[in-house]
């Protein structure tokens, strides 16, 4: 890794993010999977309060909620697709033959979910004040929670994402793996409605991973202490959300790198040529 290599990450990945915003269609897509079913779900069931937490508004529950959400299925839905797809193209074998091909191709492809990311986030923050209520945090600490709890649940599921695009079997495949899993962990992380209302067991496996964790700083900034009534252990628990959080990054960070290599390597003219026939084949019957 050099700055050149970063540089030409950076360009590429900035390339492929104004692609995707003059893309009509992609771009429009995009935004009613996620900001579009976010309003809808606010206006329909975000007119009261949280259970069992007066003073606390469903709606910017769901809010915070969303925009974990939408890191989260960026990261780890998004992002692996488009590297099946790109290995099923045979976008890995040409960055192969390319000086630092692989790394600078993994950094446009961080760059270019970041982006949209960021795109998501602050379009869901300007419609949740608009149409759920928010309040934008007031104090400078609030902006740093804000800030460390954004990035951090970013790096906790953009590199594990690049990981699992390396061991997908393909991008036809990739959504029926990935979304059930993910749709379960969405169910049961506390991200729309409190964890507490869940089994003991099952609040123990939210805890385990990243979403659980982001929204949890997420409502820690967004809705008011009232909240702490349908939290575990009725308290914001920021020093354990940034190390879960961490150790997410830091496990990404080294996986990543090391399969997405391994994965260009396997990758050959010949095996390309023939799994292109089997999609073909697949796809005549």
């Amino acid at each position: 890794m050099n700055t050149r290599t970063a540089m030409i990450g950076l360009r590429r990945g900035g390339a492929e993010y104004m692609h995707f915003v003059r893309n009509r269609q992609e771009f429009v897509s995009s935004l009613i999977g996620t900001v579009g079913v976010y309003l809808a779900l606010v206006l329909w069931q975000g007119g009261h309060d949280v259970e069992g937490a007066a003073g606390a508004s469903q709606a910017v529950l769901m809010t915070a909620g969303f925009v974990a959400f939408a890191v989260y299925t960026a990261g780890l839905l998004s992002l692996p697709m488009s590297i099946a797809a790109d290995r099923e193209e045979g976008t890995l074998l040409r960055m192969r033959t390319i000086p630092d091909g692989v790394p600078a191709y993994l950094i446009g492809r961080a760059v270019f979910v970041l982006a949209q990311i960021g795109t998501y986030v602050a379009l869901m923050l300007v419609a949740g004040v608009a149409f759920a209520g928010l309040e934008l945090p007031s104090a400078a600490g609030d902006w740093l929670t804000l800030a460390w709890v954004l990035v951090l649940g970013t790096l906790s599921v953009v590199p594990l994402g690049a990981a699992l695009g390396a061991l997908l079997p393909g991008a036809r495949n990739a959504a029926g793996i990935l979304s059930l899993p993910m749709m379960g962990l969405m169910l049961v992380s506390g991200v729309m409605f409190p964890v507490t209302a869940m089994p003991a067991p099952v609040q123990w496996v939210a805890q385990a991973f990243p979403l659980y964790w982001q929204g949890l700083g997420l409502r820690s900034v967004f809705l008011p202490d009232a909240m702490l009534a349908a939290e575990i252990g009725g308290s914001w628990r920021l020093a354990e959300a940034a190390a879960v959080l961490g150790a997410w990054s830091l496990l990404g960070l080294l996986l990543a790198p090391v399969l997405l290599l391994r994965a260009a390597r396997r990758e050959s003219g010949t095996r390309l040529a023939r799994a292109q026939e089997r999609r073909a084949a697949q796809g005549a019957v």
